[in-house]
């Protein structure tokens, strides 16, 4: 089971979730807020510490961080977004520096919400 864990109350972070689902036809991802309950529980049962910088993402028990985390990703989707499974041709610590400064000001720039997603009926399954 591939799982994304993301910061349940960020609106890029949220936003980004529902972009991936409309483009992961072969329902390859499944999804959990760090701040939620099963979140929580799967960040304890890896030994992951809660880091709401970062969208983590838990393939094959393997546990990708930042932006591997984000080319791993568009390996499991479909369409035009697949195409940032490139980026692995930038060196880490560029793309890591990148993802940082995105990271820091998100809620500067994108906004939060006051509480985590909730998903919609039709996405409920996606969700753990």
């Amino acid at each position: 089971m591939n799982i994304i864990l993301f910061d349940g109350v960020c609106n890029l972070c949220n936003t980004t979730v529902l972009f991936l689902i409309r483009h992961d036809t072969k329902q390859n991802l499944y999804f959990a807020a760090q701040q939620s309950e099963s979140g929580q529980q799967i960040m304890q049962q890896h030994h992951l510490t809660g880091d709401n910088n970062s969208v983590i993402l838990i393939n094959d028990n393997c546990v990708y961080y930042k932006s591997d985390a984000i080319i791993e990703t568009a390996k499991l989707i479909t369409g035009w977004p697949k195409v940032f499974k490139y980026s692995i041709i930038v060196p880490r610590f560029l793309r890591d520096a990148i993802y940082n400064v995105i990271a820091k000001y998100r809620y500067k720039i994108f906004g939060k919400k006051p509480i985590c997603l909730v998903p919609t009926e039709s996405h409920k399954h996606k969700f753990l």
